[in-house]
């Protein structure tokens, strides 16, 4: 099943289809019915939860760090993501973890990934697994 936190929030970009608008398959064309669709927001989903923050032993993902994920033409994924902090030591490596991740997903041709810090992060972004693994909740 999809996160509903990435389903709830708006995310908006006319040349695209994101989650909250008409699906895409594999190949990138529209499509009227969404399994296909789903699918692959589950699988990059997934692929985004093989990737761990090394300061905290949570994926990125569950941390809240991804902030928007849209499904262009062809295959192509557009991210915005987030830091815990802008001085992050790996920043520059994270944003390749998550590329790669998520360009090993089937039907994702390619990957663009924005380091975004607005609205910054803070804690209220994680997961209820995340806080709990944590001891925040």
């Amino acid at each position: 099943m999809m996160d509903e936190r990435i389903m709830d929030e708006p995310m908006m970009d006319e040349s695209s289809q994101t989650i909250d608008e008409a699906p895409a398959t594999a190949t990138g064309e529209t499509s009227s019915s969404g399994p296909v669709y789903s699918a692959l927001m589950n699988d990059i989903i997934a692929a985004l939860r093989t990737v761990f923050d090394p300061e905290i032993p949570v994926n990125v993902f569950d941390l809240g760090l991804i902030y928007r994920i849209d499904v262009k033409e062809q295959g192509i994924i557009e991210m915005d993501m987030t830091l815990t902090a802008p001085g992050c030591p790996v920043a520059g490596e994270m944003l390749g973890w998550v590329k790669t991740a998520v360009n090993g997903v089937a039907g994702v041709s390619e990957t663009n990934v924005n380091l975004v810090f607005d609205p910054p992060w803070d804690q209220s972004n994680m997961s209820e697994e995340a806080k709990l693994e944590l001891g925040l909740s």
